[in-house]
């Protein structure tokens, strides 16, 4: 019987604490890991570093001439299908780094909305792979919560930094004020079918903010719906 999660699927709005939560990971003790949330060694795959390489190529196209290949001279995508490429380059990496990393955890992170598909069209294009050992954690935060917390965290002088970029308000209204996570599951913790897999999940309640000052708060409510996915994870 493993230990520690295989894969851990962790989404949310925009700025609701997922990159917290990896970086407070990081700064833990692997012992501390094992035992509060049953995680050792892992490695991390998030979509946003991927798509702001598209962003800079194509500014990098523009400079030359060329056409645009995946992005708006404004930051749209060019067309919906982008999003879900986004999703499969995700288990790409994470297929290679399985190949590599035999017993890390995998932490693969993004977020999605229901005007680019939301969860639904993201879970479709998840592999068997994936799918095979792994757990959901969602974190829950209003609208006005993301947005908030995305003001207040960007950077314009890091607008690539995993923990200090934003969304201008009307992009973040537009691609993420409307998700689907409720019509998926109206549960806090429970089974989602994923191609005929049996998925757990849990939710995470992040609208008090627990997650930015990375302190005990965090670390006990972390521990507590961890315990509580694991012992979903372990019976399936």
């Amino acid at each position: 019987m493993p230990h520690t999660f295989d894969t851990l699927i962790l989404i949310a709005r925009p700025a609701a604490g997922k990159s917290e939560i990896i970086n407070y990971l990081k700064h833990c003790a692997r012992e501390e890991r094992l035992a509060r949330f049953h995680i050792g060694e892992f490695l991390e795959v998030d979509d946003f570093p991927m798509l702001w390489t598209w962003f800079e190529e194509d500014a990098l196209l523009e400079q030359m001439g060329k056409p645009r290949l995946h992005t708006t001279p404004d930051g749209y995508f060019l067309d919906q299908h982008l999003w879900d490429l986004l999703i499969r380059r995700l288990c790409l990496e994470h297929q290679k780094i399985r190949r590599d990393h035999a017993s890390e955890t995998i932490i693969m992170e993004f977020s999605r909305g229901s005007e680019h598909g939301g969860y639904r069209s993201a879970f479709a294009h998840l592999t068997p792979e994936v799918l095979a050992n792994a757990a959901i954690l969602y974190l829950q935060v209003s609208w006005e919560e993301s947005l908030r917390k995305n003001r207040a965290r960007f950077n314009p002088e890091r607008p690539d930094s995993v923990l200090e970029h934003g969304l201008p308000d009307a992009k973040l209204e537009k691609l993420y004020r409307h998700i689907d996570w409720g019509e998926i599951t109206t549960q806090p913790q429970g089974m989602l079918t994923i191609h005929d897999v049996s998925v757990p999940f849990v939710v995470f309640d992040n609208q008090d903010d627990v997650t930015t000052a990375q302190g005990p708060a965090l670390g006990e409510r972390l521990a507590q719906v961890l315990d509580e996915l694991w012992g979903l994870y372990q019976s399936r």
